[in-house]
Order: C-alpha cells, then sequence, then structure tokens
C-alpha cells in the first residue's frame, strides 16, 4: 500500500448518529472507508496510513490536526484492555463527546471487544463493563446523580481523565463502590497512556528541562496535518505541556507548564491555585490571568460557590504570598469548561478582560 498517496478525510458532523459513527470507524479502521475528522477541518484528503484526525488546541485557542494511525488507535485500544483485564463480548458505555480523542477510544474499544457499544441515554445498573469520565462527571455522580452513581459502581472499571483528579474525590468514588482507574495522556498519544501513574506496554516516559513530560510509543500520532510544526523531536519523543516527575517507574503530574503566570514578578500556577482554593473552600475554582500594566499579568479568580473575596485573598495570601491577592473575583458563576471537561480559563479570561474595559 502506498502510504503517501491520498485518502479521503469525511468530517463527522454534528448530525451524525453514534451508530453511523462506529460503523464508519470501523471502516476507516479496517481501510475499506474514507478517513475521518472529528470537527471542522481545511484538509480534504490525508495519507493512507490515516485514519482518524482530532482537531486539538491548547491555551492559545490555535488548532492543530493530530493525524491518527489505525496501528496506533488500535495498539491503544489492546493496551488499555491488557491492563482492565477485558474480555470479547464486554462492553463499553460512551459518556463523553465522541468527538473527542476519549470518546473515539471507547468507540475503538468496543469494536475490538466485537460488543455492543451501551448509549448514555440509556443507562442501567449493570449495562455495561466498562467506559471512560471526566472529574466532573465523577463529582455529579458522587453529589446528587443516584443514577449515574449506580452505573458507575455496577462497572468493572471506570476510567478517569481529561483533567487532574482531586485525590479526595478518587477516594470517595472508591469508598462509593466505584473502581475507578486514573488515565493521563492527549489526542498526540491516542488519549490516555498512562493508567494509575504507570505507562501502559509500549509507551515510554522522560523527564527533560527540569521537569517536563516527553512521551513516546505505539500509541503515538503520525503528525500535525498542515503544519510545519513537528509533532516529536528528532529521536521521536512527544514532549508535552505537563510538568511532572518519574519515581519507581511511575509517573506523577504536578501541573501544565503553559498554566504558570507571572504576576508582580513571581511564578504562579493556576493549577496549584485552582486546586488549593477548591479543597479550602470545597466549591469549584477556576483561575486565569490578564494583561495589567503594572503586574505583567494579574489572577483573576471564579467559582461556583458563594464565597467573600476577602476569604479568598487571605487564604492565597497566606498559602502562596502576597502576590497571590486576586485582582478580579467572581462568586456563584457557571465555570466554563470545554466539552470535555477542562477549565476554559481562555472563555474566562475573555469574560474578565470584558469587565475590566
Amino acid at each position: 500500500m502506498d502510504i503517501t498517496s491520498p485518502r479521503k478525510l469525511v468530517e463527522v458532523g454534528p448530525e451524525w448518529s453514534t451508530t453511523q459513527i462506529v460503523e464508519s470507524l470501523a471502516q476507516s479502521l479496517s481501510g475499506t472507508g474514507p478517513a475521518l475528522v472529528f470537527g471542522p477541518s481545511p484538509i480534504a484528503s490525508v495519507a493512507q496510513d490515516v485514519t482518524a484526525v482530532i482537531p486539538t488546541s491548547g491555551s492559545t485557542g490555535n488548532p492543530k490536526f493530530v493525524a491518527l494511525t489505525a496501528e496506533a488507535l488500535l495498539a491503544s485500544a489492546n493496551a488499555a484492555h491488557a491492563f482492565l483485564g477485558a474480555k470479547v463480548g464486554e462492553r463499553w458505555s460512551l459518556m463523553l463527546p465522541p468527538h473527542h480523542i476519549a470518546g473515539v477510544n471507547v468507540l475503538v474499544r468496543s469494536l475490538q471487544l466485537q460488543s455492543p457499544l451501551i448509549d448514555s441515554s440509556t443507562l442501567g445498573r449493570g449495562d455495561f463493563e466498562y467506559t471512560s469520565v471526566v472529574p466532573t462527571q465523577l463529582f455529579r455522580a458522587l453529589n446528587g446523580d443516584v443514577a449515574l452513581k449506580a452505573s458507575l459502581a455496577s462497572a468493572k472499571a471506570v476510567l478517569v481523565g481529561g483533567a487532574a483528579t482531586d485525590e479526595k474525590l478518587l477516594q470517595q468514588s472508591r469508598g462509593a463502590g466505584i473502581n475507578v482507574v486514573t488515565t493521563y495522556g492527549m489526542s498526540e498519544m491516542c488519549g490516555g497512556c498512562i493508567y494509575n501513574n504507570v505507562p501502559l506496554p509500549g509507551v515510554e516516559v522522560k523527564i527533560v528541562d527540569g521537569g517536563t513530560i516527553a512521551l513516546r510509543g505505539v500509541t503515538q500520532a503520525k503528525e500535525y496535518l498542515g503544519s510545519s510544526v513537528p509533532l516529536a523531536d528528532n529521536d521521536g519523543w512527544f514532549i508535552t505541556s505537563d510538568a511532572g516527575y518519574s519515581e519507581d517507574g511511575r509517573l506523577y503530574v504536578t501541573g501544565r507548564i503553559d498554566d504558570q503566570i507571572i504576576t508582580g514578578g513571581e511564578k504562579l500556577s493556576l493549577a496549584a491555585v485552582d486546586k488549593f482554593l477548591t479543597e479550602t473552600f470545597g466549591f469549584e475554582f477556576m483561575s486565569c490571568a490578564i494583561t495589567h500594566p503594572e503586574w505583567g499579568q494579574s489572577l483573576c479568580v471564579a467559582t461556583s460557590g458563594n464565597v467573600e473575596i476577602q476569604r479568598v485573598r487571605d487564604a492565597l495570601c497566606d498559602h502562596f504570598g502576597r502576590f497571590a491577592s486576586p485582582k478580579q473575583f467572581l462568586s456563584a458563576i457557571d465555570l466554563p469548561h470545554t466539552s470535555i471537561g477542562k477549565p476554559d480559563r481562555l472563555a474566562l479570561s475573555k469574560r474578565f478582560e470584558m469587565m475590566d474595559q
């Protein structure tokens, strides 16, 4: 097969049913159908070995188009099943958007187990063995969504990823009978490739530049389509935007490199701010930064709870220092998240910028 010859690329539209997506993905994986792009794309064709294209964007909002091969997608599914001890005929439930890599992975795994995909709208106790969720869904299951909690507790394993999961939430989930497996990864590595801090078979990890996580292996994407930016370095390592450390063969993620701001000449991690405030007050907090003529970047904080700004300021100054006092604050609001449940700091910063005008 000439992998450089053009292969048609078809956009998976919002009008597509889950059944239609699964059937088309099966054809794409087998090479009997066109490649699929899970979102708007300016590209009409790809190389023959490209099966799926996932548009992804970082904190800047600039999209990249991650090209995944069937080999990488199937390696990811097989490694996940080996870790979970999954067997043919066992079922996956789709609880995440099918256009995100975590949702695509559920579809591929369901095909690999030769079992019908369970639609999240028809959940019932004992309906499935495996599913993937984001921390927000896990939180809701433990805080009022009785049906979701029962479904997750009946599963053999529940993968949770897409964003950092609070340790207290993990303990509560396991105490409620939910067998939670933490996952870490990104579209460039076919989604989760680190389970419970351990790399899946065929995945390598190293720490570079004093704390940045680098990954490579069988689940790695081929390239960024239509971009001159290489996906990996000369040795094949994908350099992530995450900080962490490795100890006794286990990877620990401490935050994002690109969520650090400099305010008043001091470095401050937005993820660390969110984690500290959420644990301190018991509500979800989300922070961002906007340009400030005096401070360079000014810290802005929002929360879904009803908390007085002075209490937040005092807590942050005591824990991080006076430079961590937020310049703007919003309480009791609906915090913006991406479709996969990650904090949408870009949307939040735009809201604060409009307040500042």
